[in-house]
């Protein structure tokens, strides 16, 4: 019985790299079939649950959403018992940064994509869809890598973004409210969470906004105090109370103080290993 066709979705933004890149696949890889071609984040997210392709070519820098964002995004949607693509991200990064890449075994194109190197993709990508794992082994790896890929320096925000450099966690939030600045404790903080242009600040007596990215906040507070549970919220581990898995398999929990149930994303379920 004849194995269909694979599939790719290339998420690239800037449409002369992207033509020119299904070109080259298509000299490369005439078997492969381009399933869908989209010039953001949010829309590769989109299609690639919609289509369930076996290859993504993510850009890193794209509008909105970038690469590696989208991909964490759709690891932690992604259907269960259905095997993760073949992740491929496609970059402008220098040689330093291209390392990162490197540690991870995620494989990556250098802008212009150049044939040779390519070629070399192909080889990789076509022995990994012959040799698939089981599903769940598979995703797993994925999330190892990314989790690798964030946490590098220079890959999940442009250097213009980075956090100014700290000696000592942050310890008072500054939301202002009209004309008043509240001076919150962090000590006092449950949980952070990011919310349109917002991050929400929780205690377990009041709720209040700063504007201060939720990554840029990551890097001024301390990370045994704060754990990242989701791409959107940071909690107080000590506050933890209970940690429930649904029928889906989706991790929540709960905090000391609050009565909301929060998702814990796929990313982040590690953390929890007991469950």
């Amino acid at each position: 019985m004849n194995q269909p066709a694979p599939r790719a979705l290339i998420a690239e933004d800037e449409h002369l790299l992207a033509a020119a890149l299904q070109q080259e696949l298509a000299r490369a890889w005439p078997a492969l079939q381009i399933a869908a071609t989209v010039g953001d984040g949010l829309s590769a997210v989109r299609q690639a649950l919609a289509l369930l392709p076996d290859v993504l070519f993510f850009d890193i820098r794209m509008p909105g959403q970038s690469g590696l964002d989208a991909a964490v995004e759709l690891a932690d949607a992604w259907p269960d018992g259905t095997p993760f693509p073949a992740l491929v991200f496609v970059t402008a990064y220098d040689q330093y940064a291209v390392q990162a890449f490197e540690a991870q075994a995620v494989d990556y194109l250098l802008k212009p994509v150049q044939a040779a190197r390519l070629q070399k993709t192909v080889q990789k990508l076509q022995l990994a869809l012959m040799n698939k794992a089981q599903p769940a082994i598979n995703l797993e790896a994925t999330m190892a890598q990314l989790r690798h890929l964030l946490a590098a320096p220079g890959i999940a925000s442009p250097p213009a973004a980075a956090a100014p450099s700290s000696t000592a966690p942050l310890t008072f939030i500054q939301a202002s409210n009209g004309s008043q600045i509240h001076m919150v404790p962090v000590a006092d903080v449950l949980y952070f969470e990011a919310a349109d242009k917002y991050v929400r600040v929780l205690t377990a007596a009041r709720e209040y906004l700063i504007r201060t990215p939720l990554k840029e906040l990551t890097a001024q507070l301390d990370t045994q105090v704060f754990w990242q549970i989701h791409r959107s919220t940071l909690v107080r581990a000590s506050a933890i109370t209970t940690v429930t898995r649904d029928e889906a398999g989706k991790l929540h929990l709960e905090l000391a103080g609050r009565a909301e149930k929060l998702p814990v994303s796929r990313l982040y379920a590690h953390l929890f290993k007991a469950m």
